[in-house]
């Protein structure tokens, strides 16, 4: 996304979720744990919001998606949104569903690693934005439950469809969207939904250790690395290695990569610059 914000300003408080940032890491905790976290209209649109607003800003270098208590996201509250869909014409419901798929974009094209931190569960649009992010670090309570066929709507919601066979596989997936059933901690990682299991009630630890690693590494670098996965999955390969050439010529002409040069020589470990530019002209 780009950097030029014209009149945009920086949200100084968000109403919805809970977000805080520490030297380069973003941690965005969903807050209603007497809901098990149900998203709301408000949430959807913060979360949309937010990510938008750190991909211009360029302040974090990786971002922790958890959940308060007892769960990570139950999915759409079930009053708050369902009940209140059955209200909507067509035009409305077209656009709240564009913006959860844009929440699910946000997460994709965000210029930094997103870890999902897991536990408990999982559920419908909780499952596909914990999908959707780069990293899936859960604890053994964890159960993933792409419910949607479950509500007598397609299972290819907020672009499950698209993601989750790229992830696990078409019959994996077929099986779990068709049917709806949950998905538990050690099959997730069996099938490779997870990225990594830890011990009970250690999924924020482990995924907080993922991400600290992940922004104190070479951003760019990290930045371009999720950029290609994502705009490769549907390239031949002749434009998939043309796309690769392109962006490690430009990377080439960074501080970091002029900085691990100058590291090897020297025998110490690399001082990342975080993807400024020009290094290697220095």
């Amino acid at each position: 996304m780009s950097p030029f914000t014209g009149s945009a300003r920086t949200t100084e408080r968000w109403e919805h979720i809970r977000v805080t940032e520490e030297d380069g890491v973003v941690t965005v905790t969903l807050a209603r744990p007497d809901k098990l976290n149900a998203l709301t209209f408000q949430s959807y649109a913060d979360l949309r919001d937010l990510l938008a607003e750190l991909s211009r800003t360029r302040g974090a270098r990786a971002l922790v998606l958890g959940g308060e208590g007892a769960g990570f996201c139950s999915g759409g509250d079930v009053d708050e949104i369902i009940g209140a869909t059955l209200d909507m014409d067509t035009t409305q419901l077209l656009d709240f569903n564009r913006m959860t798929g844009q929440v699910v974009r946000a997460i994709r094209e965000a210029p930094f690693p997103v870890v999902a931190a897991v536990h408990g569960v999982a559920a419908g649009a909780g499952a596909v934005l914990a999908l959707a992010s780069d990293f899936r670090v859960a604890d053994p309570t964890a159960r993933f439950a792409f419910l949607f066929t479950k509500v007598g709507l397609s299972g290819g919601d907020m672009g499950a469809a698209y993601l989750l066979p790229r992830v696990v596989g078409l019959g994996h997936a077929t099986r779990i969207l068709m049917l709806g059933e949950p998905v538990r901690s050690a099959e997730a990682e069996r099938i490779g939904l997870l990225s990594q299991l830890t011990e009970e009630e250690q999924a924020h630890q482990g995924a907080a250790t993922l991400a600290r690693r992940l922004a104190d590494g070479p951003s760019l670098a990290h930045a371009q690395t999720k950029a290609l996965l994502t705009a490769e999955l549907d390239l031949p390969l002749s434009a998939a290695v043309e796309m690769d050439a392109a962006t490690q010529a430009l990377l080439m002409n960074s501080a970091d990569y002029a900085e691990f040069h100058a590291a090897f020589v020297e025998r110490r470990p690399p001082k990342w610059q975080h993807g400024e530019a020009g290094g290697a002209a220095k």
